[in-house]
């Protein structure tokens, strides 16, 4: 049996994640997940909108994942491998040659990311929309249309 395991925070969860779930999934017969604490997350300066139940139950929920654990720190992965007999780590390839030390213990590749979508590009499209930089767009407006009525 062939083991493939990855990591990820799942924030906002879209269609890259489920993609790159999908082909980590086709490589092997068993997909486990590690998905990101709160605290761990924290830890790595990461603020997350979904808390941590809600995303690893909607990773859990996935037809193409088997297992779905809590990832607490970073040093857990060799341990992940060996407990899991793990055959294949693999990560998206906006994070090559960040894990290739673990190719110790197993094989490790990297997927393209699906092009055009991320959590990254959610957040900030929602921070357009944030109530508090709306006000400051509209103080900025006032701000400029009085300098504008000066000059006629």
């Amino acid at each position: 049996m062939k083991t493939i395991l990855t990591y990820g925070t799942f924030d906002l969860f879209h269609i890259g994640h489920l993609r790159l779930l999908q082909r980590l999934g086709a490589l092997g017969d068993r997909l486990i997940v590690g998905v990101s604490t709160d605290e761990f997350n924290h830890l790595k300066g990461k603020k997350t909108v979904v808390p941590f139940a809600d995303r690893i139950e909607i990773v859990r929920a996935l037809a193409c994942v088997d297992q779905a654990i809590p990832e607490t720190c970073w040093e857990q992965k060799v341990d992940d491998i060996k407990q899991h007999g793990v055959s294949i780590f693999g990560m998206g390839n906006d994070w090559t040659g960040r894990f290739d030390e673990l190719k110790a213990h197993c094989e490790v590749v990297y997927l393209p990311r699906t092009e055009g979508v991320s959590s990254t590009h959610i957040r900030k499209t929602l921070k357009i929309l944030d109530q508090t930089h709306v006000e400051e767009l509209k103080h900025a407006l006032d701000l400029i249309s009085s300098i504008i009525d000066r000059f006629d």
